[in-house]
């Protein structure tokens, strides 16, 4: 049997529900492990730190875009879906990486980008060519207005029209990003038809699952309508900056369209033989959690979304946190969140919202105990912040489009750091990565951390192990996250097991009665409170309490 063969007859051992409260960890892999010198990470980096990530305790990894491509969007332009970019590796690497996860118990999850191709993609080469070709319709082609402008009024997330002339067939073509990034028209059958073979070559060698790009925004409106204008009292910078005309819009025919849901329930059906699960990226500014509700309901959709809402610009309150959980009881009861507070796409959520390293260690460990899945970006386990690049070191489109009001995505991309050795971190024997390593990120580095008994890695760790200890905390239900003053409380249960967990995101003291019942502390480890005195708990400022019921 090959190795391809046996990794992926390994997955119809795997259990279906793996998933539901796993902890996915996020590799840029431009940025993890250089393993050749030429200051860009790749596959063969990943295997050999594959052993590190195992050692946190993660459930899976994601990593970002390894496809082949002319790299305006770092990845997320795809112009050959089942081979792996030169840069990268070799599809031999990626079944290194398989082979080595699973030998790890870590599964493999990968991103998808099926929204939309680089304008290199042969499907677009021929697709341009004329209005006749086998590929004329794939993606979203429509004729000008009378006077040569545009059809519609929709907009591009990176600056502008998402509307691109061509010469050659004398029509407009539709990318809601780069103009190098056209999008596919999902009301094509030969096109949803291609995808899930996409998908197919991927279960076939060996992934776990995916994180899907932009799930919301595969199908376009048919009679491509104009977006009505969205009130200034509306509008959120969460999805584009703020200098971005992209914002005053409601892009209710340009994504969220309901015939999206048939193209999943497609994939959905692709992935059940292999046991393999999805995490969606819903990225909208106004209804991200009632997308999210819509598209992981019942067992023929997804398994997952996130949203937006714990990667936004403000530090949640406790009656922040409350109100997002109460929402997702209201339009999500039947799905599953996964939950993230920084990405490759935001500014490092150290940084964001300006956290301390009690508030770190506090969200980390909050997010632990939360109903639903978590996804951890690399170098968060360190407490990185957000790096300071240069405007003539960007890389990113995004931040060059709106410098200096937004610097773009780059921040948050630099390398990984794994020891204090040399100026790369040891991440690369470059002269020169393609991003500067951040001075600032080196002291905070894997080696200097593994030896400091106190670090912000260590926590992590221990508040992984805390899930994956009680059931409650990784599968349960909940009954509803409230809120008073500052603290934040539920309880979480299943088979009888039940967890109460109580959170202080304030700066004073704080006091929570009990709910009725013997409660013992089951975390103290994790900036654990002393245990209550009667009925009432009193949390210091940043303070965890998290309990067990004796009875369980």
């Amino acid at each position: 049997m090959t190795k391809m063969a046996q990794v992926t007859a390994g997955h119809l051992d795997k259990d279906a529900d793996w998933w539901r409260g796993a902890v996915i960890y996020q590799i840029y892999p431009r940025s993890y492990q250089d393993s050749n010198g030429d200051g860009i990470g790749d596959l063969a980096g990943i295997v050999q730190r594959l052993p590190y990530i195992a050692s946190l305790g993660v459930d899976a990894i994601w990593i970002s875009p390894f496809f082949t491509s002319p790299m305006k969007d770092f990845g997320y332009d795809v112009s050959d879906y089942c081979d792996v970019d030169p840069m990268f590796g070799k599809l031999s690497d990626f079944d290194a990486v398989v082979a080595k996860a699973h030998d790890l118990d870590v599964k493999v999850m990968i991103d998808l980008v099926l929204s939309h191709t680089s304008d290199q993609h042969p499907w677009f080469q021929e697709s341009k060519a004329d209005r006749t070709n086998d590929k004329a319709n794939w993606y979203v082609w429509a004729d000008p207005k009378e006077d040569g402008t545009p059809p519609n009024n929709w907009l591009s997330i990176f600056g502008g029209s998402g509307w691109q002339w061509h010469a050659g067939r004398e029509q407009y073509y539709y990318h809601c990003f780069l103009t190098s990034q056209p999008d596919l028209n999902f009301w094509e059958p030969a096109v949803q038809d291609a995808l899930l073979d996409v998908a197919q070559f991927w279960l076939k060698r060996g992934v776990d699952g995916f994180r899907l790009d932009t799930i919301n925004f595969y199908t376009h409106d048919k009679e491509l309508r104009d977006n009505p204008a969205l009130p200034k009292d509306k509008r959120n910078s969460t999805i584009a900056p703020s200098v971005n005309p992209y914002n005053h819009q409601e892009h209710l025919y340009s994504k969220n369209r309901p015939e999206n849901l048939d193209f999943l329930r497609k994939l959905r059906a692709v992935m059940v033989p292999y046991n393999a699960a999805a995490v969606g990226e819903v990225g909208d500014a106004q209804r991200g959690l009632e997308i999210m509700g819509e598209y992981t309901a019942g067992d023929d959709l997804m398994q997952m979304c996130y949203a937006f809402e714990f990667l936004s610009g403000e530090q949640p309150s406790a009656q922040t946190v409350a109100d997002v959980m109460a929402r997702v009881d209201n339009e999500a009861a039947d799905g599953w969140a996964c939950w993230a507070y920084s990405n490759h796409d935001v500014v490092r959520h150290s940084t964001r919202w300006a956290l301390s390293p009690d508030a770190q260690r506090l969200f980390t460990t909050m997010m632990m105990c939360l109903r639903g899945s978590a996804c951890i970006y690399q170098g968060e386990e360190l407490g990185l912040g957000e790096a300071d690049v240069a405007y003539s070191d960007l890389q990113d489109p995004y931040g060059i489009e709106f410098w200096p009001e937004f610097k773009g995505r780059d921040g948050c991309r630099t390398p990984m750091v794994w020891e204090p050795s040399n100026q790369n971190g040891g991440f690369s024997t470059a002269q020169r990565p393609w991003l500067p390593v951040s001075q600032d990120h080196i002291a905070n580095s894997v080696a200097a951390q593994e030896d400091d008994p106190n670090a912000i890695i260590h926590h992590y760790r221990r508040a992984i192990a805390l899930r994956h200890a009680h059931p409650a905390l990784t599968k349960g239900d909940h009954d509803g996250v409230k809120a008073i003053g500052d603290i934040v409380y539920f309880t979480r249960s299943l088979n009888g097991e039940k967890v109460f967990c109580a959170f202080n995101v304030g700066d004073a003291p704080a006091d929570l009665a009990l709910p009725k019942g013997a409660w013992e502390s089951i975390a103290h480890d994790l900036s654990g409170a002393d245990a209550p005195v009667g009925d009432t708990l009193t949390l210091a400022p940043w303070q965890v309490f998290i309990a067990a019921s004796p009875s369980t």
